[in-house]
């Protein structure tokens, strides 16, 4: 019974995550009047006091030191640099109306951390799953030649996410003081590009309206309460279960842009997106037949 209890509440932290990150552009739509730099600004300074806050109030402040480590972790400038790009880029999609190719990057994403893993980390495929890459591959490939161009935005998110997922897999450090470190890094940035907008009279914090400035303090949450729950759920689950739940996030986002957003999905685009979702539904019937889902 206490099992099934932890796998449902696992399923309860994991869902609400990945439905946050799903909803998130409706946040970011709302401060789509804000510059995005600022936006990214106020993610980073709120997220900062929000998390030290969380953890000075919990068991976990015996986790603190590690955000202020005498030595700095060898790859921890490059995960602080790929999460900054990630965040700003998805930012900027939104507020661009590029919401479809942010879920484009977000579904993309998985299959591009399998080949990390076989490329970098050694881990095997099996053929289905060398299958599914390829089909991933042609889907991006038909959407590239009929569009002309690369879908930079939905490779630069897929990529720089993939990358970060890598590299933090190979740390040392929780996801919450990694994600604390981070900021913290990128703090000084922040303020010095606040501070510069203050005193140019360009701040939109502060100088517009009250709605504004809660959103803008918003910021914090929006970027740690799901992570925090992710954390909570990835450590009641196994990673396949978190595998399967992780495609709820790009799927509201591709329902958004073309239901609320108004953003059209084209011929290529519903090509390119059908040909993802069969390569991503390969790869999990492989996980299936391979009895690695858990009950959950």
């Amino acid at each position: 019974m206490s099992s099934l209890s932890a796998r449902s509440r696992g399923v309860a932290f994991a869902l609400a995550a990945y439905l946050w990150w799903g909803l998130v552009p409706v946040y970011f739509k709302a401060v789509s009047h804000v510059p995005p730099l600022e936006v990214l600004a106020h993610r980073v300074v709120w997220c900062v006091l929000l998390l030290v806050g969380w953890m000075l109030a919990t068991s976990r402040a015996a986790g603190l030191p590690f955000a202020f480590p005498r030595r700095l972790p060898p790859t921890v400038l490059l995960t602080t640099f790929l999460i900054a790009a990630n965040w700003l880029i998805f930012i900027w999609a939104v507020f661009n109306g590029q919401v479809l190719q942010a879920s484009l990057g977000y579904f993309i994403n998985p299959l591009l951390s399998v080949l990390l893993g076989r490329f970098v980390l050694g881990e095997q495929l099996r053929p289905l799953q060398w299958t599914a890459v390829g089909v991933a591959t042609g889907a991006v490939t038909l959407l590239t030649v009929a569009r002309g161009e690369l879908p930079a935005v939905a490779l630069v998110l897929a990529g720089s996410f993939a990358l970060y997922g890598l590299l933090r897999k190979r740390s040392r450090l929780e996801a919450t003081e990694g994600l604390l470190l981070e900021t913290l890094l990128l703090l000084p940035a922040a303020l010095g590009y606040l501070l510069v907008m203050g005193l140019h009279g360009e701040m939109v914090f502060l100088h517009q309206d009250r709605t504004t400035d809660l959103l803008l303090l918003a910021a914090g949450p929006v970027t740690a309460l799901p992570l925090l729950w992710y954390v909570a759920g990835a450590r009641r689950l196994k990673l396949a279960t978190m595998g399967l739940l992780q495609y709820v996030a790009p799927s509201l986002h591709f329902a958004l842009a073309v239901l609320a957003y108004g953003e059209r999905a084209r011929g290529a685009e519903v090509l390119a997106f059908t040909g993802v979702w069969c390569a991503l539904a390969l790869y999990n019937f492989d996980i299936l037949r391979g009895r690695r889902l858990p009950a959950a």
